[in-house]
């Protein structure tokens, strides 16, 4: 396997909360960057939002699987990804050796947002249902990401974008993530989970999907692919549809499946493919 690879990492759930996980992960990281791979990391904090707008007396309210954002919860969801876990991130990698730089979609217009509005059916007709600032991914520009990585950086990006009218948006991790991995057109898009990859029967061991191709998705939904592993799956397709080279779904629990994968060329996890 080619080591000079540039692959982004969606990073999320235990692996996040756990400060000695988080410790593994970043020395996982670090044995990438020292084998020259580009790597770009994209993160959420769904635990640590929940837990500010907690603190500051804001009702979350889930609609659609996605959290309804009012311009003052907004205000507070930022403050948790950039100066909470984006901050902490950083720290972490630096600790270890690695130029890691924090940054938002905002920063250099990496990426557009715009609005999402949640579609239910009323009859023969669908119903727009208003999230408040929460928005979906319009547009990226890569130009600031390509500079960083170029000169040795590892941009650690939080799913935060503004609209062209200067609206801020908190954007579904996993889908920042995928658009973002298409547009730099990496190597291979990893999304770390809790759990070894997608199974046919989460309860049996044995039914774990080694491969898969992206047009077979679609027809898993609801079945196989199920609550969260939907917007992971989701994010791969558009990954794959967008330029990224290979998509894969690891556990990232145990940081030692990067290395095994990446370096060592061990098959762990669901590897997906492009097929239309």
């Amino acid at each position: 396997m080619n080591d000079h690879q540039r692959i982004l990492i969606k990073y999320g759930g235990n692996a996040m909360k756990d400060s000695q996980l988080q410790e593994r992960v970043a020395k996982a990281l670090k044995k990438l960057y020292d084998h020259g791979y580009e790597v770009v990391l994209v993160h959420g904090g769904g635990p640590f939002i929940a837990k500010v707008l907690q603190q500051a007396g804001i009702h979350s309210e889930f609609i659609g699987g996605h959290r309804a954002t009012s311009p003052e919860a907004l205000i507070q969801v930022e403050m948790a990804l950039k100066g909470m876990v984006n901050g902490a991130l950083i720290r972490v990698l630096q600790k270890e050796g690695i130029k890691a730089v924090g940054l938002s979609g905002k920063d250099g217009g990496t990426v557009t947002a715009k609005k999402r509005w949640h579609l239910v059916a009323d009859g023969e007709l669908e119903k727009k249902v208003d999230l408040g600032q929460v928005g979906d991914v319009d547009d990226i520009d890569t130009s600031l990401a390509e500079l960083l990585l170029k000169n040795g950086y590892m941009p650690v990006f939080t799913c935060i974008a503004s609209d062209t009218q200067g609206q801020d948006f908190n954007i579904n991790a996993d889908m920042f993530a995928g658009h973002l991995a298409g547009a730099l057109k990496v190597d291979q898009f990893i999304v770390l989970t809790d759990v070894d990859g997608l199974f046919e029967d989460i309860e049996r061991e044995d039914s774990l999907i080694t491969e898969l191709k992206s047009g077979e998705i679609k027809a898993l939904k609801d079945t196989v692919i199920k609550g969260g592993m939907i917007p992971k799956m989701e994010s791969c397709e558009v990954a794959l549809a967008n330029g990224a080279g290979l998509a894969r779904i690891l556990n990232g629990t145990d940081p030692s499946q990067l290395i095994d994968v990446l370096i060592n060329n061990t098959n762990k996890g669901t590897r997906i493919s492009y097929h239309g």
